[in-house]
């Protein structure tokens, strides 16, 4: 899990795919946090992808670096309403404090659960990791 995690932070930004009735939706997104050995992201409850995973929990998240490899990862995105989890990811993620708070009634934050992460480049064999 930490080569997922230390290949989407060095990415920067990573795209999340959700499932909008029929029609997939992607979306560009930038926090990723490792609480408690989970790979976490978030969002706000007002948003489309939270009503989305609400409906569906099955998701994707795909990211390319600037080498040229570029990593997909199937996951279960299971929400933890914890203050806990909201105050780590935030903190993480200090520009995010003036949008969001771990205790008000919109932050969310999601771990990915039966994840599986693959790595893949032009010059070398795909990586397989679970998580």
């Amino acid at each position: 899990m930490q080569e997922v995690y230390d290949f989407l932070k060095k990415c920067g930004a990573y795209y999340l795919a959700t499932v909008d009735g029929e029609k997939p939706r992607v979306r560009p997104f930038g926090t990723v946090d490792i609480f408690e050995d989970k790979l976490y992201f978030q969002t706000g409850k007002v948003k489309n992808v939270s009503k989305q995973i609400g409906f569906n929990p099955h998701v994707e998240l795909c990211a390319m670096s600037a080498e040229g490899a570029w990593i997909r990862v199937e996951a279960i995105a299971v929400e933890d309403s914890r203050v806990e989890a909201k105050c780590h990811l935030l903190d993480a993620y200090p520009s995010l404090k003036e949008r969001y708070s771990a205790t008000d009634d919109n932050t969310q934050v999601f771990y990915l659960k039966d994840a599986t992460a693959r790595i893949y480049s032009f010059t070398a064999e795909p990586k397989e990791i679970h998580f």
